[in-house]
């Protein structure tokens, strides 16, 4: 028999934290993580003051939930601007960058105004943007939202998915910097 497992006490609430913003940013930008586009439809109200019908942003927030039911979720800053079009929307397409659409990624992280101008896309059943030459897409249902720290967590309930048969691999963020995954050589 071996020895018994030391008990450890339970916290009731997590303890303050022992590194600054910085020092936790650094680390977390160690972890790889697939670039995304999601899109959704704009409000009516910006609609009607002559914005385009359809917003989306950039995120690497993306992750698999479960396959029964098929989920998946992402998260947004609560302060965004366009927060409140997601939030409140019944659906939204994730669409999964390929290493050659770093374009795509730079204009949806940054550019102001119509960001799907010249972008070749297509409408998915709920007439939504699924964006040309994406790895995969994702089309979603908004099943749930949740308000966590400085960022809000969407979970996605799949309604349909595909696959782009395409070459290259995925657009990769990691260590501050976007690159692509390569075979290791085993």
């Amino acid at each position: 028999m071996g020895m018994p497992e030391a008990q450890l006490p339970i916290a009731s609430v997590a303890a303050a934290p022992d590194f600054d913003a910085m020092h936790f940013r650094r680390t977390l930008s160690q972890f790889a993580t697939g670039v995304t586009v999601i899109t959704t439809r704009a409000s009516n109200q910006s609609v009607a003051a002559g914005a385009p019908p359809f917003i989306g942003i950039t995120a690497s927030s993306f992750n698999s939930v479960s396959l029964q039911p098929p989920l998946v979720l992402w998260s947004m800053a609560s302060r965004a601007n366009s927060l409140p079009m997601f939030r409140d929307g019944t659906h939204y397409i994730i669409n999964v960058l390929a290493a050659s659409q770093l374009d795509l990624c730079q204009r949806f992280a940054t550019l102001k105004g119509d960001r799907f101008a010249g972008v070749d896309y297509r409408l998915s059943a709920t007439g939504l943007p699924i964006l040309s030459n994406a790895l995969a897409w994702f089309e979603c249902h908004n099943r749930s939202r949740y308000d966590e720290g400085d960022h809000v967590i969407f979970v996605g309930e799949v309604e349909r998915c595909g696959v782009i048969d395409g070459e290259g691999g995925p657009l990769v963020f990691q260590g501050g910097q976007f690159t692509t995954t390569a075979p290791l050589d085993l």
